[in-house]
């Protein structure tokens, strides 16, 4: 090593342990995630309200002492909703510190966003153009996983042990009358504690803060040893290790900087004792560890600068390199896939659909996944095929289902799913046994849970997701008969306009697609929403679309019968027969005045996602008078008008298929 680098590597040295003395004092909040959504134009009248609200936010210093301050700017389509939330054990000028931080982040990581979501350990800041904060059911979120997995043999004790904890948290932060904030501690084992946090948004009620925490809840998966769910409204975290400041015999601890420990694995314990011992352990640590990489750094160095060829940094190679890491722990080697699948045994074969075969597989952890096995070759290479399910796999919310991860090898490309025990909706819906098990309370919670998904797609995720194939055999059933849509970013994984070798094609179900679509090979949100009502009668009738048809032709399809029923006064006649009496008047009529909107034959007469969500939410809502919609079967004495006849342009079954598409 030559003079000069051994210079540079003492004041590097040098400079480090300086920068230890003062860390405790200029350490940074620590980022855990963001949602930026909806860019807009920064000469806007809406992006100059953010940027005083931003201000507003991180200078109001009243506000600082009660961890949580929600304001708004501007007025109409202009205004503009923010808040922060900062953690229920921060001190008043650690939680000023970090909206500060946030307020100044916000501006680098989501420039010209509409809508945005930033989370810290330390305290969360967002805004939106609605009121995301007071709406447990949100669609905004950001999940995040510890890596490090629970063994098989300790799973299921795991599992209870975790959720009871955290439902005891909930209760706890339900019921506090100030910062809706709980922490819980409890004994795994002898030598193995679990960690829970809580947290919701003052302004809510019990009730709501109870219902917010317990959907929060359910999302977490407690294979992993530690895990944390946040929407606007509420917060919910577990560990294996403390996260948040105990009490021990009057003395207030911080959470250790040190990792945590291996999972369910005993580990020493420290009494509490003087800030300055704790000082000593950490730079007894630190520092011998710092030393090893400093001198690994320099050793680099030396080496690096004996090559004569020079590498340059590109715009965004940082983020390709990001993609390339993430494709990395996505991948499954085709042996594990094969194992787990007993080798696509026909006895795991879940079911087939237009893109493939799709397995059940289990693990060598123990966990149950959902294998889709790609019919052909996407077209697409290595490179593309590998970028596309990273931009999938990282769309996460309750209302779809998780793309966990690929195999892709020689010609075989597969995509790992997470499993969903209750099968699709189609399997209830339309089998005259099975009906019953979906009353009129679960249908509805059925309706706003897909709308959901499909307003996320839409609108909240990182990139527009346009589902095109949306149907009662896509979207899936968990154990709580929660909707999960499924097959979505199919579009970009198996490039749905290019099925088979140069030949354009436009995939979808008939009867599920908009005219415009099916037609003209033109795509949209709003092709999504025609899909989108026609799901709805199906699922307030139990009738598949096309079941009309094949009873008697003049009936039409289902659009078509129930477009008479609403013109004829009696929409009611519409309802499953297995309700009986059992369901709201006005809440399934309504549903069913949605629904003709959304099957609309202009698009520009369909409502967005988003409107149909509030329209499903807000009952005072007043909805539009809905002309006949596309695909309307006329019978000899009613008059066709201007429209052309579209009837044989319409299949009568509702399988998957292709047709050309014109250039």
């Amino acid at each position: 090593m030559s003079a000069y680098t051994s210079l540079n590597f003492l004041f590097l040295l040098t400079f480090f342990i300086g920068s230890l003395r003062v860390s405790a004092q200029l350490q940074d909040p620590t980022y855990v995630g963001h949602v930026c959504t909806n860019r807009i134009s920064r000469n806007s009248i809406y992006f100059s309200n953010l940027q005083t609200l931003l201000t507003s936010l991180s200078s109001n210093n009243a506000y600082f002492s009660l961890g949580s301050h929600s304001l708004t700017k501007g007025q109409n389509s202009d205004m503009v909703f923010g808040l922060y939330l900062c953690k229920g054990d921060l001190s008043p000028e650690s939680c000023r510190e970090c909206v500060i931080f946030a307020a100044k982040d916000t501006r680098s990581r989501c420039p010209g966003g509409k809508e945005f979501l930033i989370q810290y350990d330390e305290c969360m800041l967002g805004y939106s153009d609605r009121n995301i904060f007071m709406d447990t059911v949100t669609t905004t979120t950001i999940i995040t996983w510890n890596t490090q997995k629970v063994t098989a043999d300790q799973s299921d004790r795991f599992n209870d042990a975790v959720l009871s904890l955290m439902k005891k948290s909930a209760e706890e932060a339900a019921n506090s009358t100030s910062k809706k904030f709980a922490v819980k501690k409890s004994d795994f084992s002898s030598s193995q504690s679990l960690y829970a946090s809580v947290q919701c948004i003052p302004d809510l009620t019990s009730e709501d803060c109870v219902m917010c925490l317990q959907q929060s809840i359910k999302e977490l998966y407690f294979n992993k040893v530690g895990g944390r769910f946040l929407v606007p409204s509420c917060n919910s975290r577990y560990e294996v290790y403390p996260f948040y400041k105990e009490t021990i015999e009057g003395t207030v601890l911080p959470p250790p900087v040190s990792a945590p420990p291996l999972p369910l694995v005993s580990t020493p314990s420290f009494p509490p004792g003087k800030g300055k011992n704790s000082t000593v352990i950490i730079i007894a640590i630190v520092v011998p560890v710092a030393i090893s990489v400093l001198i690994c750094v320099a050793v680099f160095s030396f080496h690096a600068s004996k090559r004569a060829k020079k590498t340059y940094d590109t715009p965004g190679a940082n983020d390709e390199e990001d993609d390339i890491t993430t494709a990395g722990s996505l991948q499954f080697d085709f042996k594990v896939i094969e194992a787990a699948t007993d080798k696509f045994s026909m006895c795991n074969k879940l079911g087939q659909g237009g893109f493939g075969q799709v397995y059940k597989g289990t693990l060598p952890n123990g966990v149950q996944v959902a294998v889709k096995r790609l019919s052909k070759t996407s077209g697409q290479g290595e490179k593309e095929f590998k970028n596309e399910v990273v931009v999938v796999a990282k769309l996460q919310h309750r209302n779809l289902v998780k793309l966990l991860g690929f195999c892709l090898e020689r010609e075989e490309k597969i995509l790992v799913y997470e499993f969903v025990s209750n099968k699709s909706l189609d399997y209830f819906l339309f089998d005259s046994r099975m009906q019953s098990q979906l009353d009129w309370t679960t249908r509805y919670k059925i309706i706003g849970g897909i709308a959901r998904g499909i307003l996320y797609l839409h609108q909240d995720s990182r990139l527009t997701i346009i589902h095109r194939d949306l149907k009662a055999g896509n979207i899936l059933l968990d154990a709580d008969m929660n909707p999960k849509v499924a097959d979505f970013g199919m579009a970009r994984i198996f490039e749905i306009d290019q099925t088979e070798a140069h030949t354009r094609r436009v995939v979808g179900t008939y009867g599920y697609m908009s005219p415009e679509y099916a037609m003209y090979g033109q795509f949209s949100m709003k092709s999504d929403v025609y899909s989108f009502g026609v799901l709805v009668l199906e699922i307030i009738s139990g009738r598949k679309n096309s079941s009309l048809y094949q009873m008697d032709a003049s009936f039409g399809n289902l659009v078509t019968y129930t477009w008479r029923l609403w013109s004829d006064g009696s929409p009611l006649d519409l309802v499953d027969s297995s309700f009986r009496d059992s369901y709201q008047r006005n809440e399934i009529i309504r549903c069913i005045h949605i629904a003709l909107l959304c099957v609309q034959e202009d698009t520009e007469n369909r409502p967005t996602m988003s409107a149909i969500v509030q329209m499903l939410t807000t009952s005072s809502i007043a909805l539009a008078v809905p002309q006949p919609p596309g695909f309307f079967f006329r019978s000899n004495h009613e008059q066709a008008g201007p429209s052309m006849d579209k009837s044989s342009l319409c299949s009568i079954d509702a399988a998957s298929i292709t047709i050309l598409a014109p250039r």
